[in-house]
């Protein structure tokens, strides 16, 4: 299903919000950073335990499926709708590149024999295959890939599966950097997850509607330059300036979609701020 497809400029929801980075370790955190109530300061992150998933896929989860999971997991425990009724669009600009450099590395070798368990987990969609069986979530799934525009194209992923499937989506968008040689060619410097559970409609715990409208222009930036340093360390921090939207203004704000165009993204205040 594209987005594209559904695109109608029509007024969406969102329900909660998760972000997660060094120093930002939730989005009630984050909110009073954006607001200026508290300091941003960096942070190693903790390593995540995933609640859904049971103890044997728990000790296997990868840091990218522990931080997938992180995610969701944050916006379904404040949402008032079931995990098993969502459906979900994972955003992930380079997937789990930790794996791919063990894979490449066992290639390398002799014996070339590739551990099963890294096979198995080196799809793009291992997160959100995994999200599915942990949550019993059995409506609509897709996983997406756009190198640095990687949020904006999820982002309307999601808008597109609410519009067309009118069920309420969960928008997971993470990266973590790679290993070495990796890094060097893609260098994602920080572990980064955003997430929106968007619906059609509002629900009792709706905290602001939005449109999105692709149009000429720039993305927006941060005026903090450490937030700003932290926005382009990692395509999941394209968020920051929707993020900081939602958390005070409720400006409009633009995401860098392709060349000389970007996704608008239109806010309406409706209810309490969360």
């Amino acid at each position: 299903m594209n987005a594209s497809l559904a695109y109608t400029e029509a007024l969406i929801y969102i329900e909660t919000v998760s972000f997660v980075a060094p120093g930002l370790q939730d989005w009630r955190q984050t909110r009073s950073v954006l607001r200026g109530e508290s300091a941003y300061q960096p942070a190693e992150l903790a390593t995540y335990q995933p609640n859904l998933l049971p103890p044997n896929e728990r000790r296997r989860a990868s840091p990218t499926v522990r931080m997938a999971f992180r995610i969701a997991e944050e916006l379904v425990k404040s949402s008032s709708i079931p995990a098993d009724q969502l459906a979900s669009v994972f955003s992930s600009s380079d997937g789990d590149l930790a794996i791919a450099q063990r894979i490449c590395a066992a290639l390398a070798e002799s014996s070339r024999m590739v551990s099963p368990t890294d096979f198995h987990n080196s799809v793009h969609n291992a997160a959100a295959g995994y999200w599915s069986i942990a949550a019993n979530a059995k409506g609509p799934s897709t996983a997406v890939s756009a190198f640095d525009q990687s949020f904006a194209v999820g982002l309307l992923e999601a808008y597109g599966m609410v519009q067309v499937e009118q069920r309420p989506t969960l928008l997971i968008v993470y990266d973590v950097p790679a290993p070495a040689p990796l890094q060097t060619s893609r260098p994602v410097t920080t572990p980064v997850g955003m997430g929106l559970l968007i619906t059609s409609q509002p629900t009792t715990n709706t905290i602001a509607g939005m449109r999105l409208t692709i149009e000429s222009g720039h993305e927006n930036g941060m005026q903090h330059s450490e937030l700003e340093t932290l926005r382009i360390s990692n395509p999941a921090a394209r968020a920051l300036p929707l993020l900081h939207s939602l958390a005070t203004s409720f400006e409009s704000v633009g995401v860098a979609y392709d060349d000389g165009r970007s996704v608008k993204c239109t806010l309406q205040s409706h209810g309490a701020r969360s």
